[in-house]
């Protein structure tokens, strides 16, 4: 791997780095560190004894599991994410208890915004944006089998956000980079680099920090953070931060143990991750609180919203459906929404200017006189799973399940029943008494060839699932 770096790379790197270089540029030479992180809602306990320090639901795997057919990873147990990134735990750390609006301003996949939902206060709103709509799809669905309701995925340019002045308590900015600390887990990232590009990276990075600073509000939080070790990208950066707003430094608690290196740029402190010294990839993290700016006021007025509120024939349909009262249950041209009341007029607000993919938990279908429920709802905590029928898959059944194929599990009941494998929901299946009709998305289903698998060629400990 070594022998294949750019050459302006690596001399860049010897300069930087200095007699720590060579033990850099073997550590290159590596397997990748995997690493999962896990979903508190629907799993409470460890995946084993090896944790990732600075994160307190992320684990190192001994080796890359064949997810695909894990049912818990379909199910949002679990979200495969880089260690090194799973620093930004420590930022969120320093938040009271006080409910924030957060936004996750460039969020595919979905790493770092599965991670914000997690860590929030009680009572906050994540705001969740991509600006490449194929992109914005995969991070939609990601969040929704992450199950969190407070969740608003968008799809946007960063200069969109500019007109909601003041609105955000906490504004994430993961960067589109080089790349460079990617360099050991994918070859694509060293054929796209060039000093050019790094350099277009820094301009840009620039322009969406410029675009997006107005949304952040006075005393506001801004987490900015690349996987590139280049110096232009993250303490440059720093510095024009630095010349271009009135901020101020927020340090990080780190332990000597974890081997990050602490930088310093115009009195801003940075966070560097080199995987000579830290178990994970290359990654850069700097947190500043902003001490100028405008305060948002929401209209209170605010004509042509596509979200109504939902009848009260159409609540009486989901009737005990949900396990909290503090959703607000919204009609979105026959798609019934549950979302949180104390923010209908947050979201009412948001979607005059931005391009919304999905808000709150999906609740269900109206079709005639009844209710579809939907496959979000089944993977939400908001469901009251008390209100449904319950079947126990094995694991071939599960497997079968997520790639849509036809289950024929024993139901006295006719109806909908909740499938769940290990006592984890995974959607839903409607006993029509000769067979059973499932609305397991399409475009979600495991699409890789099963055989090998069924005929008994792939077990779950051949498999080395995280969870066992």
């Amino acid at each position: 791997m070594a022998t294949l770096l750019p050459e302006s790379f690596t001399q860049r790197m010897q300069a930087q780095l200095g007699n720590e270089f060579e033990a850099f540029q073997q550590s290159l030479s590596d397997a990748a560190v995997s690493s999962v992180r896990i979903n508190t809602t629907k799993f409470s306990g460890s995946v084993n004894d090896n944790q990732v320090p600075w994160s307190k639901t992320g684990f190192y795997l001994e080796e890359r599991p064949f997810y695909t057919l894990d049912p818990f990873l379909h199910a949002g147990v679990y979200y495969v994410q880089e260690a090194s990134s799973m620093f930004l735990e420590q930022a969120f750390q320093q938040l009271s208890n006080e409910p924030v609006k957060v936004l996750d301003l460039c969020g595919a996949p979905g790493g770092k915004s599965t991670h914000i939902a997690s860590l929030l206060p009680e009572n906050s709103l994540l705001v969740s944006n991509e600006v490449i709509r194929s992109r914005a799809v995969i991070l939609s669905e990601n969040l929704k089998k992450w199950g969190n309701p407070s969740v608003v995925v968008t799809n946007n340019d960063p200069k969109d956000f500019a007109s909601f002045k003041g609105f955000f308590d906490v504004i994430v900015v993961d960067a589109p980079c080089s790349g460079e600390g990617l360099f050991r887990r994918d070859e694509n990232a060293i054929t796209e680099w060039s000093p050019e590009n790094t350099q277009h990276c820094a301009q840009r990075q620039q322009r969406i920090l410029a675009d997006v600073w107005p949304a952040l509000k006075p005393g506001g939080i801004l987490i900015y953070s690349t996987c590139t070790y280049n110096p232009g990208e993250n303490e440059e950066n720093l510095k024009w931060l630095n010349e271009f707003a009135d901020v101020e430094n927020i340090s990080l608690p780190v332990k000597a143990e974890w081997g990050v290196t602490e930088t310093e740029a115009a009195g801003l402190s940075g966070y560097r991750f080199y995987p000579h010294k830290t178990k994970g990839e290359g990654f850069f993290m700097a947190v500043v609180r902003k001490l100028d700016g405008e305060t948002a006021r929401i209209p209170r007025k605010i004509k042509g919203t596509a979200f109504t509120t939902a009848s009260r024939n159409e609540k009486a349909l989901i009737e005990n459906w949900l396990s909290s009262d503090e959703m607000e249950l919204l009609n979105l041209n026959g798609t019934l929404l549950s979302f949180p009341g104390r923010y209908t007029a947050e979201l009412t607000w948001l979607q005059q200017s931005l391009r919304i993919v999905h808000a709150g938990i999906k609740t269900g279908e109206l079709k005639k006189k009844e209710v579809l429920p939907a496959h979000e709802l089944a993977l939400s905590p908001i469901l009251n799973r008390g209100k449904f029928p319950e079947i126990e898959l094995s694991l071939d059944e599960a497997i079968r399940f997520l790639h849509r194929d036809d289950i024929r599990p024993e139901a006295k009941e006719r109806g909908w029943h909740l499938l769940t494998y290990r006592d984890v929901p995974l959607g839903w299946a409607k006993n029509l008494g000769n067979r059973f009709n499932s609305n397991y998305p399409k475009e979600w289903r495991i699409r890789m060839d099963i055989t090998e698998y069924l005929a008994g060629k792939l077990d779950e400990e051949k498999a080395k699932f995280p969870i066992r």
